[in-house]
């Protein structure tokens, strides 16, 4: 009972380790170590004592005695694990047949079973089977099936006593996961079954984890800072809102990543979302649909099939969504004859996309393994944004704009990957190879209108311009990565990796002529640009272990980039080459109990400035606020040092505590100055991007995972935090720094009712807290819209306290078979409190903004789950004479 959680942990390690251990060849008579050591099978059901019933999500392990040749005694290790499906059958394969072997399962509210188990191997003899293998008649064949019968076992029903008898009708069920799990490098959080965000997009799952931070907008930063996204471990160029929730299978914080991975993850660490993918042999999978109280419908499915060495899996989703936002915006432009504008936007956008996603893994032999996954995104969005905008002077209206500003967006994202992996005899020896392509083609028509009444020009034309924009961006990785365990206690790691994006923008402005009675190309606004980035890489880290207690890795990565943008409007191109540069990483884990681990980690980061923050052409979106880049810009390095102490204090319970401290010199940030308008002749703002000397982050971060009843699971998450930017190298009357201490927190409840009905309610909380260093979007694109510059850097201000909750209830059925079905009734920000609001003020300006976006939307999903498990998986004969070609050439097989 009191190593459960510790079990369970190492299990999933342990199996894994367990199964390569099995794969490597020879058959038979292929000497120690052949498959004959580990070809035992056990199978059977977990039910309850009284009702007998099949107990879904119990957790059946085989425990197997090692000799220990440190200790010269011998010790118990798990040689497999597995969770019981919704009818309670398991089945472990690759066991060992010789030796002492004990058979654990528990479950939640069950007593746990722990019985010893043996297959009773023993050679037959030559004249088992009614002929002799000399006769040419076929007793070899006979006597290896027997073989076989006796190292395929069926345990039969397994029952468990229920470990409480005052339950009464409260129908607890077993999770199958955990919510939160803790690597040896991350945090993973198991959202496959989250109520809230069924039918929606990976946006609303980030909301549900703790750590992360989700704006109004969806835009997601981890430690005040934005992560790099990842789908299955690779970069992609897909948005959150573009992952369905529901095929999402988990999500892993990488807060601060080793060398192992892209040193240009800054300070953001790594957001990695990993989909679901079943591998059971036969088919399964399931159908949902949805619908919102704004009219809006979802829809999508999986289907998994597995049979002998071809496993093909098949995603899909179809999206609708009507996004409702108001905003109000006024600000004071500081000048001799100071003058207010205050900005009104009701904003409508309609959005659907579809979702597609096919993969098909290839078990060659039992060393080698190809997988081929695809993903197909395809999507329209229709934005109306009608705005008001008043200009004051003196106390009195300057003058009145209504602004007409529709955008009509169609985007296309194609990707896949290529992998493969061999496995070398040795166990956890291995190296694999994969190719990721990833691509996105977007394309925009908007017209934005502008109707202005001044009493001092009564006659004024209305500025009528429209935008034809295309872009595309094509993204390749080349990885290779080698694994090698060069004793018991030590290992080796080294990869190398290339990375290669290239991008390009079509963006032609036009204005309507009252002389000529149609549009002219605006060439001053217009641009026509690409950039091509490179990224190639290297890594080592080395792995070891002194003692009992002591854990360490020490990495080294080194990377080099180059960097070439072309204005094709302009016939002007520029380069930057970003040199050599080493990245040294430092894990260090102190075991300082079975429960508890103490953990302490170093790396080294690099933020590189993007395209449009490098290139020189200016965004005259917003004749107000224009944008330029800067191509003397220099990539921004980051040291990070974080301290994590996790504590397993009990069964189902984890306490999480991370203290973190973040250094970044030549930080890339925003800056504003004043300069004329080409345009229009008139003095307006530009904001640009710049290095200001450094920054200092540092935080302590909470968090608690508990079973407080047998029907209420909760999860709390505190993070207190301290930004500081220091710029005095930049000219500015504001200061010479901005910080301000902040904190925000989430709460997480899941109840489990009678009748298999559920609940989960969650909350967030921002405290107010500075605006950002930087946002984190280093590729922005033109046409940010009216007053719709952020500044930091060189602007005092803050993000405003907000807080929203979110409700979700779902009711179950299963059925005979492991079919089953729920249906999800869900409400975000059921207070209608989410409101995002900022001050801020720099030399030039004081602004006021606040926005709410969404609320109180109402969301009925229903789903259903079917699943056919392959009959000959349990079937003696076919499971163990298909498992290699060893077998069939001792039976008479060709082996081909």
């Amino acid at each position: 009972m009191k190593k459960r959680l510790l079990y369970l942990v190492l299990a999933l390690l342990l199996s894994i380790l367990s199964h390569v251990y099995a794969q490597r060849p020879g058959g038979m008579g292929g000497g120690r170590g052949g498959q004959n050591m580990n070809a035992g099978h056990l199978y059977g059901k977990i039910v309850d004592s009284k009702t007998n019933k099949g107990i879904e999500g119990a957790t059946v392990q085989v425990v197997a005695s090692k000799f220990d040749t440190v200790t010269h005694k011998p010790k118990e290790v798990i040689a497999g694990t597995v969770l019981t499906s919704s009818n309670g059958d398991f089945s472990l394969e690759s066991l060992p047949v010789f030796g002492k072997l004990k058979l654990r399962a528990t479950a939640l509210g069950y007593t746990d079973y722990n019985n010893p188990v043996s297959f009773d191997l023993k050679m037959p003899s030559r004249g088992e089977g009614g002929s002799d293998a000399s006769a040419g008649s076929g007793g070899g064949t006979d006597r290896m099936q027997q073989m076989l019968n006796m190292v395929d076992k069926d345990l039969g029903n397994i029952k468990l006593e229920a470990s409480d008898a005052n339950l009464g009708n409260v129908t607890v069920t077993a999770s199958a996961k955990q919510f939160f799990e803790m690597g040896v490098d991350r945090k993973i959080f198991n959202v496959d079954k989250n109520l809230v965000s069924s039918g929606q997009t990976a946006t609303e799952v980030m909301k549900q984890i703790p750590s992360i931070n989700v704006d109004i907008d969806g835009n997601v930063t981890l430690r005040n800072s934005s992560p790099q996204l990842f789908v299955d471990g690779r970069p992609t160029t897909l948005t959150m809102d573009q992952i369905p929730a529901d095929i999402i299978d988990k999500v892993e914080l990488i807060t601060n990543p080793s060398a192992k991975y892209d040193a240009s993850s800054g300070g953001g660490g790594i957001l990695n979302i990993v989909l679901k993918k079943n591998k059971k042999t036969g088919y399964n999978g399931g159908i949902r649909a949805g619908v919102d109280s704004r009219g809006k419908f979802n829809g999508g499915g999986d289907l998994n099939y597995r049979q002998g060495k071809i496993n093909f899996t098949l995603n899909g989703m179809y999206n609708e969504r009507k996004s409702k936002s108001t905003s109000y915006t006024d600000r004071t432009n500081i000048s001799d004859d100071p003058t207010m504008i205050t900005q009104e936007i009701n904003g409508v956008q309609n959005n659907r996309f579809y979702f597609i996603r096919p993969g098909f893994d290839w078990f060659i032999d039992n060393r080698n393994t190809l997988t081929v996954n695809a993903n197909f995104v395809n999507g329209k969005s229709d934005n109306d944004q009608p705005q008001l905008l008043d200009s004051l002077k003196s106390g009195a209206k300057f003058s009145h704009n209504d602004v007409v500003s529709k955008t009509n967006m169609n985007f296309n994202n194609p990707g896949g990957q290529l992998s493969y992996k061999h496995n070398f005899a040795k166990s956890g020896h291995n190296i694999s190879a994969d190719v990721n392509y990833s691509s996105g083609t977007s394309k925009s028509e908007a017209v934005l209108n502008t109707y202005t009444t001044n009493p001092l020009y009564p006659d004024l034309n209305p500025v009528l311009q429209s935008t034809n924009s295309k872009g595309t961006n094509k993204f390749w990785t080349f990885q290779s990565d080698y694994e090698n365990p060069l004793t018991e206690n030590s290992k080796l790691e080294a990869g190398v990796r290339a990375a290669i994006r290239d991008f390009q923008n079509d963006n032609d402005q036009y204005l309507y002529s009252f002389t000529t009675n149609k549009y002219e190309l605006n060439t001053v606004a217009s641009s026509h640009y690409k950039y091509k980035d490179q990224v190639y890489a290297a890594y080592v880290t080395y792995s070891f272990k002194t003692g009992t207690k002591w854990n360490y890795q020490l990495g080294l990565r080194t990377e080099s980039s180059n960097y070439k943008g072309t204005l094709l409007n302009k016939d002007t191109s520029f380069s930057v080459n970003f040199p050599l540069s080493l990245f040294p990483t430092a894990f260090v884990t102190y075991k300082m109990s079975d429960k508890q681990d103490l953990q302490f980690n170093y790396t080294r980061k690099v933020n590189r400035p993007g395209f449009f923050q490098l290139t020189p052409v200016v965004d005259y979106s917003d004749p107000q606020n224009l944008s330029v880049g800067n191509p003397a810009m220099k990539p921004e390095f980051t040291n990070s040092l974080e301290v994590n102490y996790n504590n397993a204090y009990k069964k189902n319970a984890n306490f999480l505590a991370s203290a973190y401290f973040r250094y970044a010199t030549n930080l890339i940030t925003s800056y504003q100055y004043k300069d004329i308008n080409p345009q229009t002749g008139d003095s307006a703002v530009y904001n640009t991007s710049v290095n200001a000397n450094n920054s200092v982050t540092y935080g302590l971060e909470l968090t608690n995972r508990n079973t407080i009843a047998k029907i209420w699971d909760l999860s709390l998450n505190l993070n207190l935090y301290n930004s500081k930017i220091n710029y005095d190298n930049l000219k500015t009357a504001t200061g010479t720094s901005n910080q301000r201490i902040s904190w925000f927190a989430k709460v997480n409840n899941n109840f489990k009712l009678p009748k298999s009905f559920s609940i989960q309610f969650s909350g967030d909380y921002q405290a107010k807290t500075v605006l950002p260093p930087n946002s984190g979007n280093n590729n922005r694109r033109f046409g940010g819209g009216m007053m719709g510059s952020q500044t930091t850097g060189t602007a005092q201000g803050y993000i405003k306290p907000r807080y929203s909750f979110d409700l979700a209830i779902r009711k179950d059925w299963s059925w005979k078979g492991g079919n089953s079905a729920s249906i999800t009734l869900s409400m975000n920000d059921i207070f209608r409190t989410q409101l995002y609001s900022t001050y801020s003020e720099s030399t030039f300006m004081i602004q006021n903004t606040q926005r709410r976006r969404d609320p109180q939307i109402l969301r009925l999903n229903l789903s259903y789950r079917f699943g056919k498990f392959d009959a000959t998986l349990f079937k003696r004969k076919n499971n163990k004479a298909e498992q290699g070609g060893g077998m069939d050439m001792m039976s008479g097989g060709s082996g081909s």
